[in-house]
Formats: C-alpha cells, structure tokens, sequence
C-alpha cells in the first residue's frame, strides 16, 4: 500500500492535497507542515514518496530535495510550484527532484503524476543477480503507436539500470520518467500529431485507462496508422544512451531549445521538455527534428 508524505505550510493546500491523494484506492497520506518535521518524520519512518511545496518556513522545498537526495536518494520527490517558483523549481529538479506539479493544476495533473511514478517503481527484479553479470548491452525496438508500450519499455530499461548498477535509485526514476516523456513526445507530438492544445486532455484520458476517441482514431487513419517509432538503446558501465526516431514531419527544436527551462516549466506543452533536458546530461536533435538523441553519464 503505497504510502505518501505530503509537507506544505499551508493548511488548506495540505488538506487539498490530502483529498486528492487520499481519495485514490490503496493510498495512505501523511503530513509536515515544512522541511524540518519532514526529515523528523524520515528519522521514524519512510514513505514510498514525497510530495513537497517549494516555499515554506524552515528549510523550503529546495534544501528538502538536498536532504532526501543524500541520506533517502530512493525516495522520489514530486514539488509543487507556486507562481514565482519557477526559477527555484528547476533547480530542484536539477538537484534529484523526479517531478512537478503547479499549484495551480493540483487537480488536473497531482494523482496523474504520483501515478505515473509509482508505476515507474514497479520493476520486476527476477533477473537481478543474471542482469548484475551484464557489461553492455544493446536494444533496437520498432514500436507501433500504442502508449500502452512505453512502460514495459521503460521497466525493462529499469531493470537493467538497477541490475547494472548504473545509478542509484533516484537517478532511475529520474531516467525513467524522461525517457517516459520523450516516448509520449515521440507519439503524440510526432506520429499522431496531437497539437499542444489538444495533449492535455489526451493525457489525462490515457491516465485514466481510458482509450480516447482521438488517439485511437489517429491510429486508424491515414498518414498516422503506419507510423512506428524506432528505439535505438545502449547501456554500459559508463553511461546510457537512447535514440528516439518516430515518422512524424519533426519539429522547429532550435527554436524550443533556446528557451531557458524555466520558461516552460507551466505549460502542458514543455512539461516533457524540461524534464528530459534535467535529467539527462547530453540531449540533441537529428535537422529535421523528429529524433532525440539522450545521454546520461554514470555520476
């Protein structure tokens, strides 16, 4: 039963948190009020996540983050922004934070986020001690446009990470939820290209376990139906890489890299952007902008 620690100042914000986490089956929900009690709580017991405000009294969100990635790096931490936190909230990713939420979209996209990194965590390890004698190893998929690959995907990329030893457990989740983000990029932007505004409701439906009305008729029709997306994977000792390709007509990718993170950190549209360009170390595009190159190192 998975258990979360939600640490706010605010009163109200926390029971509004509460509620949303608490009414989702299996949920348990624990509270601080700032930093401090959190890591107080820490010390007696460990939650399978933390959902944290960014500005509080007595060590704030950013020094929290800090904290958990020394002493709890398996612990994943969700931060919720405020306007205004933007700049501060981008660090904090920087610094071991596996995901965002603005205050201002705690209903539309809290559960959905707590969601998706819980089922990031469910890795199956029964190739653990085999996948702990592996060195390099190379992948190359051709996905056909269906979501419901991508986690498969990345639990198998998971569970060679952890066998390997390539990272510790926070930079796995990290990886896994940007890799998570440049799949859906590639299928949603690209292959079915879904237009920003109409993603939003696109990915609350596929969260819901809904098959939405849009994205199964984009998979049916022409030029979408026989698009795939080619997955080029390569791990070793020192680093991971992955390649991203789907069919779509790609993208304006200079345009959009020239902008400063922080400045689509609260828009439907750069959350996945932002996220891969944190949590991976090296991130290129192919000219016409329709493949991803990321690399992350072994710290």
């Amino acid at each position: 039963m998975p258990n979360i620690l939600v640490v706010d100042d605010s009163e109200v914000d926390r029971r509004i948190v509460g509620g949303l986490l608490g009414s989702q089956p299996g949920f348990t929900v624990e509270f601080a009020k700032n930093g401090r009690e959190a890591i107080t709580f820490l010390r007696r017991s460990t939650p399978d996540l933390i959902v944290t405000d960014m500005q509080m009294p007595e060590r704030d969100g950013l020094e929290l983050v800090r904290a958990i990635r020394l002493h709890y790096a398996h612990i994943p931490v969700v931060l919720m922004t405020a306007h205004g936190s933007d700049s501060i909230a981008v660090q904090a990713l920087e610094e071991g934070a596996a995901g965002y939420v603005a205050k201002s979209q705690l209903g539309d996209r809290l559960v959905d986020t707590v969601q998706e990194l819980f089922a990031i965590t469910r890795a199956d390890r029964t190739y653990e001690r085999l996948i702990g004698c592996l060195h390099r190893t190379v992948f190359q998929f051709s996905l056909d446009s269906d979501p419901a690959l991508h986690d498969p995907l990345v639990d198998l990329v998971q569970q060679i990470i952890s066998g390997m030893g390539l990272f510790d457990p926070n930079g796995r989740f990290r990886i896994g939820v940007a890799l998570k983000a440049a799949l859906a990029n590639a299928l949603f932007r690209g292959n079915l290209e879904i237009s920003a505004k109409e993603l939003p409701s696109t990915r609350e439906g596929l969260m819901e376990g809904a098959c939405l009305d849009l994205v199964e008729a984009r998979r049916q029709q022409e030029p979408y139906k026989n698009r795939r997306i080619a997955v080029d994977i390569e791990m070793h000792e020192k680093a991971v890489r992955f390649v991203i390709r789907d069919d779509g007509p790609g993208f304006d990718w200079a345009t959009v890299l020239a902008q400063e993170p922080v400045a689509s950190i609260g828009t439907d549209a750069g959350q996945g952007l932002v996220l891969i360009r944190t949590f991976f170390d090296e991130v290129a595009f192919n000219p016409r902008g329709n493949e991803i190159t990321l690399i992350a190192h072994r710290s």
